[in-house]
C-alpha cells in the first residue's frame, strides 16, 4: 500500500455541521475514501468530545446555532491548536472568507460543492501545515 492510503487510515477528519443530511453524507463520503471520520452537530459538541488534540483536519460549517465556525476557529487558535480547517458554507461572503483564510483556514467551499473538491481540500490540508505555520510574507 502507498503512503497516502496509510495516512488516510490514520488521519482523523472531523465534520462539524448542524445540518443532519450534510453531516451524514460527508461522513459517508469520507469513510468511503478511507478516512477515519467523526461528525458533530455543533461546535460545543465537538469541544466537549475532547477530540481536538487528535484531529488531523476539521471540516467546519460557517453558520451554526451557538458558536459559529469562525468563533470555533478563534477558540482553537486561542488554545494554541493548529488544526487545518476547511470551511463549508451555503452563505458565501468574501469578507468572511478572507477573515477565515487569514486566520489559517486551508480552504473555503461554497455549498453545494463537489465530492472531488472536498477530497482535494482534505488531501491538501493533510499534506501541508496550516497557513500560520508556513513562511508566508
Amino acid at each position: 500500500m502507498n503512503a497516502e492510503i496509510k495516512t488516510r487510515e490514520q488521519a482523523l477528519v472531523l465534520v462539524v455541521d448542524d445540518d443532519d443530511l450534510m453531516r451524514s453524507s460527508t461522513r459517508r463520503l469520507l469513510r468511503s475514501a478511507g478516512f477515519r471520520v467523526e461528525a458533530f452537530a455543533s461546535a460545543e459538541e465537538f469541544l466537549r468530545s475532547g477530540r481536538a488534540a487528535e484531529t488531523a483536519c476539521l471540516i467546519l460549517d460557517l453558520r451554526m446555532p451557538g458558536m459559529n465556525g469562525l468563533q470555533l476557529q478563534r477558540h482553537l487558535a486561542g488554545e494554541g491548536r493548529r488544526i487545518p480547517i476547511i470551511f463549508i458554507t451555503a452563505h458565501e461572503n468574501q469578507e468572511i472568507r478572507m477573515e477565515a483564510m487569514r486566520a489559517g483556514a486551508v480552504d473555503f467551499l461554497q455549498k453545494p460543492f463537489s465530492e472531488e473538491a472536498l477530497l482535494k481540500a482534505i488531501r491538501n490540508a493533510l499534506a501541508h501545515p496550516p497557513a500560520h505555520e508556513r513562511n508566508i510574507p
